[in-house]
């Protein structure tokens, strides 16, 4: 296909150095001639042939289109000039560039590399992403999960709020694009081109309802997705991001790599948000022994020889009594785990910012 950031190539160009190799001395045509070896064939030469039609919507109006799963594989895709249209990519993919869309609704499914909005406005989209971009952009209103600090750049009346979204495919994309639904940093938005006295970006409401931002597909194809939008089946965990915290309580966790390290986070999160507290962020990140004597201090030991066998999940919750109201969870419903929980109040405010600053250095951010 070709790398999506390319420029078009101006037409009969091809055609015209094709000629010139031909009549050129010892061109193409002259070796064909005195070649009488037919050359080896290789085992990549009889893959399928990409058609670049099949991984664009283009000049698209008034339109409902999509990719059902398993149809883009893990190809670049391109969206260009489309306008009133309902755009879903249920699939995961290797980049994604969307330029100069209007009004358009949009979902895309995990993206491994990058996704690239250019002159773009009035959109509403759904993207999961390694890396998120925009330029020259107006009036944008995204649910996100984006692995590293979005960027904005010439854009404005930009609105972010926390990628939600259900579909039975979708767990087994986000491991093939190599995304952790533990690292989103959705509301961590660096505006390149800020504006004195000016905000070219915010939150989009807590109580928004995704459905009413980006419909669920009306086609009978799309239609075949089974889809939820409820918060509480997301495959992302919905956090608060960098909303105001309710309590100045909050409480950090921390799981160790084993066969249920993920079904067990999500486990804690489901009881402590069913006890009234709120989860603020999450993340999966590698640690090393020196790690976790800055992050875990005088409890290191106890959690070092764990580390050995992979990434560590972190969850931070927040609200009056959650560091108890932890503690009880853990002991109940995860006896047999080996479980970090802060101690008390007063070291826990300390806790967490020992591991998302410690996270924040090992993802370069």
């Amino acid at each position: 296909m070709g790398c999506c950031f390319s420029r078009r190539r101006k037409p009969g160009q091809d055609g015209q150095q094709q000629k010139q190799q031909q009549e050129a001395p010892g061109g193409a045509g002259q070796d064909e001639a005195a070649g009488e070896e037919k050359a080896p064939q290789y085992s990549w030469d009889q893959r399928a042939k990409i058609d670049p039609k099949d991984y664009t919507f283009s000049g698209l109006k008034d339109e409902t289109v999509g990719r059902l799963p398993g149809k883009v594989a893990g190809q670049q895709f391109i969206i260009q000039d489309c306008e009133n249209c309902k755009i879903y990519i249920f699939d995961n993919s290797a980049t994604i560039t969307i330029d100069d869309c209007i009004n358009c609704q949009i979902f895309l499914g995990p993206i491994k590399g990058s996704v690239f909005f250019r002159d773009c406005k009035d959109c509403k989209c759904i993207v999961a992403c390694q890396q998120f971009r925009t330029r020259d952009c107006k009036k944008l209103e995204v649910f996100l999960c984006c692995a590293t600090q979005p960027i904005i750049e010439s854009s404005t009346g930009m609105k972010f709020g926390c990628f939600q979204y259900y579909y039975p495919e979708l767990a087994l994309q986000f491991k093939d694009a190599g995304l952790s639904i533990f690292n989103n940093t959705w509301s961590n938005i660096h505006d390149f081109t800020p504006v004195s006295g000016e905000n070219n970006w915010g939150l989009l409401p807590e109580n928004a309802v995704v459905q009413d931002y980006v419909p669920l597909p009306s086609s009978e194809e799309l239609k075949a997705v089974r889809i939820s939008t409820d918060a509480t089946r997301s495959i992302i965990p919905v956090t608060r991001g960098q909303r105001q915290k309710n309590s100045d309580e909050s409480c950090l966790a921390v799981f160790f790599a084993g066969d249920y390290t993920t079904a067990n986070a999500r486990k804690l999160i489901d009881e402590m948000i069913g006890k009234g507290f709120q989860l603020v962020q999450t993340k999966e990140v590698s640690m090393k022994a020196e790690d976790a004597h800055r992050v875990f201090q005088q409890v290191a030991s106890e959690f070092i020889p764990l580390l050995e066998k992979g990434p560590v999940v972190a969850l931070e919750f927040n609200g009056d009594g959650a560091v108890e109201g932890c503690q009880s969870i853990v002991n109940d419903v995860f006896s047999g785990t080996k479980v970090f929980v802060s101690e008390s109040k007063a070291s826990a405010s300390q806790d967490v910012d020992n591991f998302y600053n410690f996270a924040d250095m090992q993802m370069g951010m």
